[in-house]
């Protein structure tokens, strides 16, 4: 089975994350698989063993997602669409995929149409064309503009499948898409798209608070806080802070500084920008502070310690926010608001937390196999056409 992954992240590492992720899966499980993204490159990602592909990189610009910039920060014009377009559709026309497989869009992404739509008419136009399917988070943006929706349902006309990396005993999409009953002849449920299985050694590198904030593009608030909520607590605890790999550089260096000036305490403290296997590191951790996107949630349900999710909530953003919820009523996490966070109210809901403990093994959690399960859904799928 040939799959050609189509991945795009604008602002933070959640998207190429969460492809990633399934990439590996579809590999592990034999098939060919070719991850073409267009972002800006983030260590280990995609990971070894499927093929990769990199765009000219396009990320969100200082204005957000209206305006796409290239890797330099210039605006992207007419010219730099061509080309990635061009590139684009010689790919799919030398991979000749089985599967074409696309991270998010018609739900989002709509800034990259210029590309996706030549490559649904390229794999449409085919003798056979490939199974085509959306891979779309099981939380959506709510508040999206009139005749989003609509759209949306329209250009998955084309779709031969939408799978949902969700269980949908915890989220269903119709929660945050209203219109997914018309479509729901081509909805399939994965399961959340997590990390393996932590396998922690009898004696890991802990720490009692670990902080960590995705991308970093957005989490500069939340680590400062953090940082001075230290200050507020036993200076026995130790701590590690990851910025992300976003986190612009003058941050990163004032962050730093200003930790290192708190005194390192006899936990000590170690601040920086990126680990691969966050998991395992919350596994090794007595409580988590981070925001609520996808991949850190499934990080955390993963490895099981106690959550403090502050959810990312600014300009709008209600994803986050809403995921946190209900984590929290399944007493999976303590939720803060991030309006209003202050360092005294974060230190008190870090000390309930280590006095907690981790949230009871009995308490029902969402099934966490979503990239193994889209694999073996990929490869029935294909299947079953070609049997019908």
């Amino acid at each position: 089975m040939r799959v050609m992954f189509h991945v795009q992240h604008l602002l933070g590492v959640g998207h190429i994350a969460r492809a990633s992720r399934i990439a590996l899966a579809l590999h592990s499980a034999g098939a060919q698989v070719t991850v073409v993204s267009g972002g800006l490159p983030v260590p280990g990602f995609p990971p070894p063993g499927p093929d990769h592909l990199p765009l000219p990189a396009i990320a969100a610009g200082p204005q957000g997602f209206a305006g796409l910039v290239d890797r330099d920060g210039r605006p992207i014009d007419d010219a730099f669409r061509e080309a990635r377009r061009a590139l684009l559709l010689d790919a799919f026309a030398r991979i000749r995929p089985d599967v074409l497989l696309i991270e998010a869009w018609p739900f989002g992404r709509r800034q990259l149409r210029f590309e996706l739509v030549p490559l649904i008419r390229a794999a449409r136009a085919r003798l056979r064309p490939p199974l085509i399917a959306s891979s779309v988070r099981d939380i959506l943006q709510s508040g999206r503009k009139p005749g989003r929706d609509e759209e949306t349902v329209a250009t998955l006309a084309d779709f031969d499948a939408v799978l949902v990396h969700g269980d949908p005993g915890f989220a269903r999409l119709e929660d945050s898409f209203p219109l997914a009953g018309r479509i729901a002849d081509r909805l399939h449920y994965t399961g959340l798209v997590a990390p393996p299985p932590v396998a922690v050694p009898p004696h890991p590198p802990r720490c009692d608070v670990l902080v960590s904030a995705g991308g970093g593009a957005v989490g500069a608030r939340l680590i400062e806080t953090a940082v001075a909520a230290r200050d507020l607590l036993p200076p026995t605890l130790s701590w590690r802070i990851l910025t992300g790999p976003n986190l612009p550089e003058d941050r990163f260096r004032a962050l730093a500084t200003r930790a290192a000036e708190a005194g390192p305490g006899a936990g000590g403290l170690v601040v920086e920008r990126f680990h691969p296997d966050l998991a395992r590191l919350m596994a090794g951790a007595r409580v988590s502070l981070s925001q609520a996107g996808y991949n850190t949630v499934c990080d955390l349900l993963r490895a099981g310690c106690a959550g403090i999710l502050v959810p990312f909530a600014s300009g709008g953003e209600t994803e986050q926010t809403l995921r946190a919820g209900l984590l929290a009523r399944r007493g999976l996490a303590r939720v803060l608001p991030e309006e209003g966070l202050a360092p005294a109210l974060l230190a008190r809901t870090i000390a309930e937390a280590l006095a907690a403990g981790p949230p009871p093994p009995a308490l029902p959690r969402p099934d966490l196999e979503g990239a193994a399960r889209t694999a073996r859904l990929l490869g029935d799928l294909l299947a079953a056409r070609a049997d019908a």
